[in-house]
């Protein structure tokens, strides 16, 4: 057996085995949501009311894009933008899937074209332009279309000389693209400094969680950087870091608290004071 022969076996006895996987029906987790942090049993209705953040030990869940925008932004202002630019598949990439085929199953499972949100509206009555990453869709990786819209949200705040806000949610770089994805790291970080020289304000919030390509580009260069409380951010993963160093890392390590000390970041929020914080930011800036 040569080895591309190898290749080919393993592949096929993984789809063999993905279609095989059992698929279950929780009825329980349509009313009962279990907390990581304190393993508390939470009724999800009481979740909800709270901002998806536990009511007993205050641990905070992730949050998909719709539900950032309708807890950030004045009712009916935000105004979606670049809605219309979808995913290509230049390299025709195959994994245990085609590339196609995850794009259309992370859009009928998300009802997103793509990992992040853009648009422009007003948080407390400040026009902002603002760009809203979604964990869920393809663990919110960047991609060209992702890069691009930032981009595109980056140049709206230029055009209409407003403050431009991105809420980070990601795995990183999306592999399917290859270099097409790590490209819009410049691509993205070239827009930010188009924002600097025009003396706009650019604030990132980032959010459980916020890696790889997304941390190493736009997401760490804000002129204030806020991050939610209990998100992990980083680079690489834990253990690839333990791994290549042949050392334990603390066990804050990536956390918002971790980099807080360290002064990677310049505010820990909640999210019941999120709103009020870039609120208040908007004001002392436009003022």
């Amino acid at each position: 057996m040569t080895v591309k022969d190898w290749f080919e076996q393993r592949k096929e006895m993984q789809i063999a085995r993905r279609a095989q996987e059992l698929q279950i029906d929780d009825n329980i987790g349509k009313l009962w949501v279990k907390c990581y942090n304190c393993n508390s049993q939470l009724l999800k209705k009481d979740v909800e009311e709270n901002l998806e953040v536990c009511p007993k030990c205050n641990y905070h869940f992730r949050i998909n894009a719709r539900t950032r925008i309708n807890q950030l932004f004045d009712e009916n202002t935000f105004e979606e933008m670049f809605s219309n630019i979808t995913t290509a598949d230049p390299l025709n990439f195959v994994d245990t899937e085609p590339y196609t085929k995850r794009i259309t199953q992370a859009k009928a499972k998300t009802n997103l074209n793509e990992a992040v949100i853009t648009g422009v509206g007003k948080i407390d009555g400040y026009s902002v332009s603002a760009a809203v990453m979604d964990f869920e869709f393809m663990g919110g990786s960047m991609g060209s279309v992702v890069g691009e819209k930032v981009t595109l949200a980056m140049e709206e705040a230029l055009k209409r000389k407003i403050p431009m806000i991105a809420v980070t949610a990601s795995g990183g770089a999306r592999m399917q693209e290859s270099i097409l994805s790590l490209m819009q790291m410049a691509k993205t970080s070239c827009a930010v400094a188009k924002l600097n020289d025009a003396g706009l304000l650019y604030i990132t919030v980032l959010t459980e969680p916020t890696f790889g390509g997304v941390t190493a580009s736009f997401a760490t260069l804000g002129d204030i950087i806020i991050s939610e409380q209990d998100a992990r951010i980083g680079f690489a993963g834990r253990r690839v870091i333990e791994q290549t160093i042949r050392q334990s890392l603390p066990a804050d390590f990536q956390t918002a608290n971790y980099l807080m000390k360290f002064g990677q970041i310049d505010m820990i929020s909640s999210r019941a004071d999120l709103k009020s914080n870039i609120s208040k930011i908007l004001k002392l800036h436009l003022s």
